[in-house]
């Protein structure tokens, strides 16, 4: 800047869920020399979403004005700074920048192309194999956000079925956290349940004097004293966004009850419509005594129209106090799995014949502290024997989707697990653990886990462990992930991390692939170098013309290079909250450079996978990241055009990679993004991507082949070398009007193939 005195505001708002009270982001910030140490926004501020402006006269003296931040507990986080000159008014002479939003090619028309020299040429060479189609090349990658677990895929109905959603988590440090050790949360006294309602003229509270056990150290204290045959007391639940409500359909109702001296019962269970006037099953339970109890019953409804406005009740007609946990509602599960799946949606996933699952997640893995990482051995054995924990999304998790879920929901479609484990690094104010003695024993944990997984049931303690749970074989399981986007660290540990993790794994697993998080995308400053990852991970979110403009990139990596490549987190980020068409031709162009290139790109997978539509915005939404490719509600759900993309690459293509090349492809013209979303360099971008593999036993040749140019493109196909080709084809085929054109909630099938 010019020298001369200048005021500038720093703009705070805490914008992000995760936070929800004072003393969860803290830290010091120094605006050229002047020091504001252990800044709270939420206490500056007064609460979430509110704004606070700090003003700051100062004086520029060398040109430079010099703004620095240092966290203290989460990483800072500042929304706007203006730098307003002596001269000016109270408004800044600086011109805003353009408004943060998802990056996005979505509208109605595109860019006009370069007219080619003659027609498009696409040659297929069927005497040249260039390499293998991995068998592996297509899965899914799975993580807690979004409500991706909690009101998603996992199959359960009720919503804080544990009571621990306003749990107060100790806080812990590397150092201080003790590996393996449960440590229990507390509550605020009288905290009244989320998402639970007290009916009827009962009341309730949090009693942490009455606790089920030592990992659900708490109950819910109902106060039924109003209670009349009249005017039945008691709570209900409106599970995530609605209980849906199906058609002759049987749920399963399971829960911990004790009812104080003197409490003769019964409690009825039943499912509602929200506004009470129809009740459509119930049940009355007798038993209650002054012991914990499970009690499980059955509700059958009767023909209906399917509905998701609607509550689960738990009343009683005599009065008295009850205390309760572990409150639970299942509808029939994919494949009748018990503590299952959502069917709905595991269907949409059967369709696209995924070949492995990788899981617990990317950030959920990390969590935002050591006991606040997913501890796979506490997600082990009965449900209520799981503490859970917060996610890093901002809610809680109840750890129904635990470990052994996990492997069973790869075997239920066939998938082998790609398991990532702890490797010593937290998200933000988490912080890590270096190579050393101190990370042993998170890599004598990483070994137990995966010996739960393959390990032998007679021979072996995990493997023991794994039958006792119910499932004496072994799972198949050729892939390890040590950590996730550890580029994240700043303090360069990782290759000492990886490294020990590696030996580790590999002294006793020897089989196993071991895959860094850290991929050749990222710079090669952080890398692994100290050892050979069989694979690395890579991560790219972009918007249509970028994924467009890379579509070639993996065309020039090195087939000589012995570590191979996991493309495990990829999306063309436009459309929300699911991908519209134009993400759906970036992610097809995509899809044709990693097929191409499948005899280094071994195994890929969208990301995020699921979403929850049912409250898009505001304070306690169901969505925490947009353009995710499978959407749904409490009662349906549906796939994107991204899905369909998706789905038609993973289930058509042969295992042989065949030499392509081609003529007269259009281009356009394309301003990349610069720093800061300035505009950047420009370049002429490909319009037509394509790619050929075939079937070695059959002989079936499959072309892929995107068109993103938004007219009727007319393309010669040449096919040599085959000693003789049918007269027909099949073609299947997925278009849309407009690049905007999507599926929704009430128009799931818009765009098909």
């Amino acid at each position: 800047l010019p020298n001369g005195k200048y005021v500038v505001k720093l703009h705070f708002a805490e914008t992000f869920e995760g936070i929800t009270g004072p003393g969860e982001r803290v830290f010091s910030f120094n605006v050229q020399g002047k020091e504001f140490k252990d800044f709270d926004v939420w206490v500056k501020a007064g609460g979430f979403l509110k704004a606070y402006i700090e003003t700051v006269p100062v004086e520029v003296t060398d040109g430079k004005l010099k703004i620095t931040f240092t966290p203290k507990v989460e990483n800072p986080q500042i929304c706007a700074i203006e730098i307003i000159p002596p001269s000016a008014t109270e408004t800044s002479v600086v011109a805003p920048a353009p408004a943060a939003s998802t990056p996005s090619a979505s509208t109605a028309t595109t860019p006009a192309s370069s007219a080619p020299t003659g027609p498009i040429v696409l040659q297929v060479d069927a005497s040249k194999v260039t390499g293998k189609v991995s068998p592996m090349l297509y899965g899914l990658m799975t993580e807690e956000i979004n409500f991706a677990y909690e009101g998603g895929v996992y199959a359960e109905l009720i919503r804080n079925r544990s009571f621990k959603a306003d749990a107060v988590v100790p806080a812990v440090t590397p150092e201080t956290y003790e590996v393996g050790k449960y440590l229990p949360v507390t509550f605020k006294p009288d905290t009244q349940p989320r998402f639970w309602t007290a009916v009827g003229g009962a009341s309730m509270m949090l009693d942490t004097n009455t606790p089920l056990n030592e990992f659900l150290n708490v109950s819910l204290k109902l106060d039924a004293s109003s209670a009349s045959a009249a005017s039945p007391a008691g709570v209900a639940n409106e599970g995530f966004w609605g209980i849906p409500v199906k058609p002759k359909t049987t749920y399963t109702v399971s829960f911990f009850a004790k009812a104080a001296p003197g409490f003769g019962g019964p409690v009825t269970v039943s499912l509602e419509s929200a506004d009470g006037r129809t009740t459509f099953a119930s049940k009355a339970i007798s038993g209650l005594s002054s012991d914990w109890r499970k009690f499980e019953t059955k509700l059958t409804t009767k023909s209906l129209t399917a509905s998701k406005d609607n509550v689960f009740k738990l009343t009683t007609a005599t009065p008295g106090t009850l205390w309760l946990q572990n409150v639970s509602l299942f509808p029939p599960t994919y494949k009748n799995r018990k503590n299952g799946n959502r069917a709905d949606i595991m269907e949409l996933l059967a369709a696209m014949k995924p070949k492995f699952l990788r899981f617990p997640g990317g950030n959920y893995l990390e969590g935002n502290a050591f006991n606040q990482r997913f501890i796979w051995k506490e997600t082990l054995g009965p449900v209520e024997q799981r503490p859970g924990h917060p996610s890093c999304w901002g809610y809680w998790s109840t750890d129904g989707m635990g470990l052994l879920e996990f492997a069973e929901w790869c075997e239920d479609l066939d998938m082998e697990p790609i398991l990532g484990v702890f490797a010593g690094y937290c998200l933000g104010r988490g912080g890590v653990i270096p190579a050393g003695p101190a990370l042993e024993p998170y890599v004598q944990e990483a070994l137990e886990e995966i010996e739960y997984l393959i390990g032998d049931a007679k021979t072996t303690k995990w493997g023991a462990r794994r039958a006792k749970d119910g499932h004496p074989k072994p799972f198949k399981m050729q892939y390890v992930e040590v950590g996730n986007e550890d580029w994240f660290d700043r303090s360069g540990s990782y290759d000492g991390r990886f490294a020990q993790f590696y030996d580790g794994i590999k002294a006793k697993y020897p089989h196993l692939k071991v895959m860094s998080s850290w991929g050749y995308e990222q710079p090669e400053s952080g890398s692994v170098k100290s050892r050979v990852p069989d694979l690395v991970d890579e991560h790219f979110y972009r918007n249509m013309e970028e994924m467009m403009a890379q579509a070639f990139r993996y065309d020039t990596y090195s087939r000589t290079n012995p570590t191979k490549i996991f493309c495990g987190e990829w999306a063309t980020r436009v459309g929300s909250p699911t991908p519209n068409m134009s993400g759906a031709l970036g992610d097809g162009a995509w899809m044709t450079c990693m097929e191409r290139n499948s005899d280094i790109v071994l195994l890929s997978c969208y990301a995020p996978l699921f979403v929850n539509v049912s409250q898009l915005t505001g304070n306690g939404r169901s969505m925490q990241w947009s353009s995710d490719l499978i959407g749904y509600d409490a009662l349906t759900s549906y796939g994107s055009p991204a899905y369909h993309a998706q789905k038609m690459f993973s289930t058509m293509h042969g295992d042989e990679i065949l030499a392509t090349d081609s003529q007269n492809i259009p281009t356009r013209e394309w301003q990349r993004r610069g720093r800061g979303g300035a505009a950047g360099q420009s370049q002429q971008i490909r319009e037509v991507f394509f790619d050929a593999t075939r079937d070695a036993k059959s002989g079936v040749i499959y072309l892929k082949l995107v068109n993103t140019s938004g007219t009727s493109q007319r393309v010669n196909v040449q096919i040599n070398g085959a000693k003789s080709i049918t007269s027909k084809g099949e073609a299947v085929v997925l278009a849309a009007s407009k690049l905007d054109d999507t599926n929704s909630i009430t128009e799931p099938d818009k765009i098909v193939p």
